[in-house]
């Protein structure tokens, strides 16, 4: 079969790759974004109608921290958009049978109830650091629903929780919780620091996925007969939550890291940085139905993104 994986270069791109590979049937399509630029109408149509591809893993996106949504709010929004119509539109006019886009939790409304279920999506307002990011993923879902009720395509969407593992970006300070602990706990190992401050009081309660878990819900939704997938959607609420279904405290997460990085110290935690969200979990029951379910255990996967990190320090060395 032939697969086109838009992003793949990136952390989730990567894995989804991976885990077409190991099928010797599928030709998987590639472009960095040098040889096409997705942002562009007329290059990503005549891409598309080039390679005809038969399916499209449509993980590109512009992403960043808080620090860049705010400061760069209209490159994240057009971007994105453009990202998703783009493809969105050339797939259907040559048609491409199925397409998979790739959303992300902060979708969901600032205060929801947890755990956070698909049909709360546009049920009240958004967490306002990130709006215009989670605006253009909420389009990316929405314009997969409009093509289906009009057209008659099968494009479906998956919105994953926070992710870690090979590929992941390790900085200190703009990396997502467990790359920058991992980072911080090898380096007061190495440099023989005894305690490591974490900021807040480690009780707000968080859930991760091995992302090579995520790739095989993917592939896991992308293949569903149409009927088993409608069976358990809506035309108009057909997103499905990627979650691990486990949540655990940042206490319970840097304990673990230490652990696995082998940091001897001690750990303590700065009370007067604030803590954010108390409590952060997808309900994953919709996809549990469909039958999928993760694998890899967050202190295998925790092993696996460390030995990652340490080849990524040897080779900038």
């Amino acid at each position: 079969m032939k697969i086109y994986i838009a992003g793949h270069k990136g952390m989730v791109g990567s894995a989804i790759g991976r885990q077409l590979k190991a099928d010797p049937e599928n030709r998987i399509i590639q472009r960095t974004h040098a040889e096409l630029d997705l942002t562009n109408q007329a290059a990503v149509q005549d891409f598309i109608e080039q390679e005809k591809p038969e399916q499209i893993y449509l993980s590109a996106a512009k992403v960043g921290g808080i620090h860049a949504n705010n400061t760069y709010p209209a490159d994240f929004i057009y971007q994105n958009v453009m990202i998703e119509a783009n493809i969105n539109h050339a797939a259907y006019r040559n048609s491409v049978k199925k397409l998979l886009f790739l959303g992300s939790s902060c979708i969901y409304p600032k205060h929801v109830n947890q755990p956070m279920r698909e049909d709360a999506l546009l049920t009240d307002t958004l967490e306002p650091t990130n709006e215009p990011y989670a605006v253009a993923k909420i389009a990316g879902i929405k314009l997969c629903e409009s093509y289906n009720r009009q057209y008659e395509t099968d494009y479906r969407s998956v919105m994953p929780t926070n992710l870690y593992g090979p590929g992941d970006n390790y900085h200190p300070e703009n990396g997502h919780v467990i790359p920058a602990l991992i980072r911080r706990f090898h380096e007061a190992k190495e440099q023989c620091q005894p305690t490591v401050m974490i900021w807040g009081s480690g009780t707000p309660y968080r859930e991760f996925l091995y992302v090579d878990d995520l790739a095989s819900a993917c592939v896991h939704v992308m293949n569903l007969d149409q009927e088993d997938y409608q069976q358990h959607t809506q035309p108009m609420l057909s997103h499905i939550n990627v979650g691990g279904g486990e949540e655990l405290t940042i206490r319970q997460l840097a304990d673990t890291i230490a652990r696995v990085t082998n940091y001897k110290g001690t750990i303590a935690f700065d009370n007067k940085k604030p803590d954010g969200t108390p409590r952060k979990l997808m309900d994953s029951s919709r996809l549990n139905n469909l039958g999928w379910q993760p694998t890899i255990s967050l202190e295998e996967g925790l092993i696996i993104a460390y030995n990652d990190f340490l080849k990524k320090q040897l080779a900038e060395k």
